[in-house]
């Protein structure tokens, strides 16, 4: 067992970004191996957390999908009705008009 690195003797301090990376690693390397029902329950429970997050954003996207068809459908139906009947839809033509407001009641002069 004397061959092994880490034993007995530090380990050499290197240089550079990608050497903090490397002794980075190995700590946490080493910390998984002593440790393993530590990180066993990091990876449940952020596993579980990131597979939830995962289903909910998928739900989400397809709801929007399917509310997005709706209103395509909706707004088609709307133009086809305003077509047959002669007006013209919000696609096109004038713009609708707003309703004026009504006029004032008339004032008792006393």
């Amino acid at each position: 067992m004397a061959g092994e690195e880490g034993e007995g003797k530090p380990r050499e301090p290197t240089v550079g970004w990608r050497g903090r990376l490397e002794d980075q690693w190995l700590r946490i390397k080493e910390h998984a191996e002593t440790y393993p029902y530590v990180w066993a329950s990091y990876i449940l429970v952020y596993g579980g957390i990131g597979a939830y997050l995962t289903w909910r954003w998928r739900k989400l996207r397809r709801t929007e999908d399917r509310v997005r068809a709706l209103q395509e459908r909706l707004r088609k139906l709307v133009d086809d009705e305003n077509s047959a009947a002669g007006l013209p839809g919000p696609s096109g033509g004038a713009p609708p008009s707003t309703p004026s407001p009504p006029p004032p009641p008339p004032s008792s002069g006393q």
